[in-house]
This record gives structure tokens, C-alpha cells and sequence, in this order.
């Protein structure tokens, strides 16, 4: 049996077994080339993702956000064009779906369907930097305050019983 090669087999590289589902579902998810899409830096923190669904109605469209992954569908509810005739059909409204995976510091803004295209508006939430100092203690100090609560445990189950 051979063993898949991973970036997140480093031993310094603790708890990232969701980044590296995350990267399987995304290498799975960009093989599917429709509908295009354009991925955009609109400002310091703000992101669009902007998908050409002509053809669609916003009744034929939905945009969730299941977990950490934004979910963008189109299937067509309204019934096909009887009586017509395509001699040429190149606007594909075939039914679609296309997801992407979100970083827990990404949030949805809004989307809004403007001639064809469907915009969807993310921001970035920037984080507090925060520094926290860990106090170092000897291993004749963690013992100590093991026997001490220890002991106090049973000073206050004797308490009890009385």
C-alpha cells in the first residue's frame, strides 16, 4: 500500500488535517470550467467573486454558506423554450454548482445579480494581534502544586463528609 505524499506530514506541523481536506476538495472543485468566474481585490479587505450566469433568473440561482465553504447553484426552474428553434445554442444554462473554500476570517457580504453576472462581496475580518507571554515553570514547581491540590481536594472532601 503506498502513502499519498503530503505538505502537512512535517512534525511541525500540528492540527492541519482540515487544511489539507480543504485542498483536496478545492483541487476536485477547480476541474469544472463553468460557469466562469473572476475572483477580484476590490479594497483592502473586501473580495468579489463575480460568476456569468446569463440566461439565469435570481429565482434560479442560490448562494450559501455551508460551514466554511460558499456554495453558488443555478439550475433553470422555469420550463425550457417550447416552439423554438436553435439553429446555434452557445449560452449554456445547464445546471451548475461551484464552491469555494473560505478561510475562517472571511465573511459574506451580500450578492446581487446585475446583466448575467452574479456578484458575490466577501470581507476579510482582520484579527486583533494579540501576544500572549507563557510563564516557564521548573518541573520540582509542577509537582508542588500537584501535591498541594491534592491534598487540599481531600481537606475539603473531609469538609464535606463533617
Amino acid at each position: 500500500m503506498s502513502r499519498r505524499l503530503s505538505l502537512f506530514d512535517s512534525p511541525f506541523l500540528l492540527g492541519f488535517d482540515q487544511f489539507e481536506r480543504a485542498l483536496d476538495r478545492a483541487a476536485r472543485a477547480s476541474s469544472e470550467g463553468y460557469p466562469p468566474y473572476n475572483i477580484e481585490q476590490i479594497g483592502e479587505t473586501q473580495i468579489r467573486i463575480t460568476i456569468a450566469v446569463a440566461g439565469f433568473s435570481m429565482d434560479d440561482l442560490s448562494v450559501q454558506l455551508e460551514q466554511n465553504q460558499l456554495v453558488i447553484r443555478g439550475k433553470r426552474l422555469g420550463e425550457e423554450e417550447e416552439g423554438r428553434v436553435f439553429l446555434h445554442r452557445g449560452i449554456a444554462t445547464r445546471q451548475f454548482q461551484r464552491a469555494f473554500i473560505l478561510s475562517e476570517d472571511i465573511e459574506v457580504v451580500g450578492a446581487q445579480l446585475d446583466n448575467g453576472l452574479l456578484n458575490v462581496d466577501l470581507r476579510r475580518i482582520l484579527p486583533e494581534t494579540t501576544v500572549q507571554t507563557i510563564r516557564i515553570t521548573s518541573a520540582k514547581d509542577a509537582k508542588k502544586s500537584q501535591t498541594i491540590d491534592v491534598q487540599s481536594d481531600a481537606t475539603d472532601a473531609g469538609k464535606a463528609r463533617d
